[in-house]
This record gives structure tokens, C-alpha cells and sequence, in this order.
């Protein structure tokens, strides 16, 4: 089952299949973490956060698991596109200034999701910012579905493994993030309304393919499986426009 009706709406589903939601969800704004697992971090030769590092992805970036990730001409002049698996969060209710205590109650569901990021534009071709990277169309895989928060009752305590090509290049537990889901929750909501339909993307653990050596950018006709237990297999074939 897919989790989006469309590439902007979302539905919820339970461990028995059935969907919980009358009518799709919005999908509004997409917030995304930097270096939240130490590994990650470390592999990237930079220094562990005192906060979240926080960014944003276009919300139209999203696709479906089983939709094509098209890397466009602009980002075709140098290896650059590489994967990212994650946990994804996806806000059921309006909140703000939420206690960490309380953070976990406007979660609708979770999901696996993808950060696909163009390397050199997120480093270099946008001034330092990470959006225009992190922001091409279809560089934001979801599902394959959404799986309702109470079927999810500690989302730091889940295997997050990613293939290209069949081959194991990312294995975690969400329990290594820096910063938990609702410790994410909780800061963002500071002074920050988080309106239902919004999606956070938790970070991605060690192994993506600029860290590698040599480093292993993605491929036209790559298939990449990112696989988060309870959740599913997000699976995505990568193609060059």
C-alpha cells in the first residue's frame, strides 16, 4: 500500500491494513535534521551538533515508493546525487511550544523516507545552503505507507537499513539518533507553529556515498531500498532526465 493518495496527500494505515484516514492529509512543509547520529557526523569530519540542525526541503521534492528519483541535466555535470534513509515524522495536529513530555501526541504516523542530496549544490552551487540541494523534484521519497503512531509506541527504537543495488550501505538503530523524535518535536514547535501535514525528516545514519572511498554517487538505473522495521521497504530506481 502506498502512503500518499497523491504527491500531496497523505493516508494512515494500521498494522491490519486499514486506513485510518477519512480524507488525505495535506502534505504542507518538509523539515529535515542534519548530522543527527554521531557516526554520521564523525564520517563527514565534522563536530557532533548542540542542537538540531535544521533545514528545509520543497514539498513538492516528494514522491512514492515505486516512483522514478529523475536526476535533472543541472545536476548532471559532476557525480553528486547521493541517498540518504531516514525516519520520517508526520504531524497530525497544529501545535506549538510543545514540552517533550507531550511532543509525541501530534504524531500521526511515521515513515521511511529518502533525503536524496545533490552534493555539490547543497555545499557549494547555493551559497552554503542546503535547500537547493536537498530540493529537486523526486528528491524526497515517502512510504511505502504511513504507519499510525500507536503502532509505533518508541520510534527510537527501530532498525533502519539501506541497499543500493541490494547491497547493505546504511545499518542503524533510530536509538543512536542525537536527538530524539520528540526532543525534534519539541524544539521545532518553539515559537514555531508545525501545522498538520508537515513531514520531519530525523537524519540520516553513517554510510551515504559521499563519506565512502572512493565515494559512490548514484547511478542511472540505480535501485535504492531504505527499510525501517514496523514500517516497511521504501524502494525507489534512480534515472538521469
Amino acid at each position: 500500500m502506498h502512503l500518499l493518495k497523491s504527491a500531496s496527500g497523505v493516508s494512515v494505515f494500521t498494522s491490519s491494513g486499514e486506513s485510518t484516514s477519512t480524507a488525505p492529509l495535506p502534505l504542507l512543509h518538509i523539515l529535515g535534521i542534519g548530522r543527527n547520529y554521531a557516526e554520521h557526523a564523525k564520517e563527514q569530519g565534522a563536530a557532533v551538533p548542540d542542537a538540531p540542525m535544521v533545514f528545509t526541503k520543497n514539498a513538492a521534492a516528494a514522491c512514492l515508493d515505486g516512483d522514478t528519483i529523475v536526476v535533472p541535466k543541472v545536476c548532471q555535470d559532476r557525480e553528486q546525487v547521493d541517498f540518504e534513509g531516514e525516519l520520517a515524522v508526520v504531524i497530525g495536529k497544529r501545535v506549538r511550544d510543545i514540552g517533550k513530555s507531550d511532543a509525541l501526541t501530534c504524531v500521526l504516523g511515521y515513515c521511511c523516507a529518502n533525503d536524496v542530496s545533490a552534493r555539490w549544490w547543497q555545499k557549494s552551487g547555493s551559497g552554503g545552503q542546503f535547500f537547493r540541494g536537498k530540493s529537486f523534484d523526486t528528491f524526497c521519497p515517502l512510504g511505502p505507507r504511513v504507519v499510525a503512531a500507536a503502532e509505533i509506541p518508541d520510534p527510537n527504537a527501530l532498525r533502519l537499513r539501506t541497499r543500493v543495488n541490494g547491497k547493505t550501505v546504511q545499518d542503524a538503530s533510530t536509538g543512536e539518533m542525537i536527538f530524539d523524535v520528540a526532543t525534534l518535536i519539541s524544539d521545532l514547535s518553539r515559537g514555531m507553529t508545525l501545522l498538520p501535514g508537515t513531514v520531519i525528516l530525523t537524519g540520516t545514519p553513517s554510510g551515504v556515498g559521499m563519506a565512502r572511498t572512493p565515494p559512490e554517487y548514484l547511478k542511472h538505473g540505480d535501485v535504492i531500498e531504505v527499510e525501517i522495521e514496523r514500517i516497511g521497504v521504501l524502494t525507489n530506481r534512480v534515472a538521469f532526465a
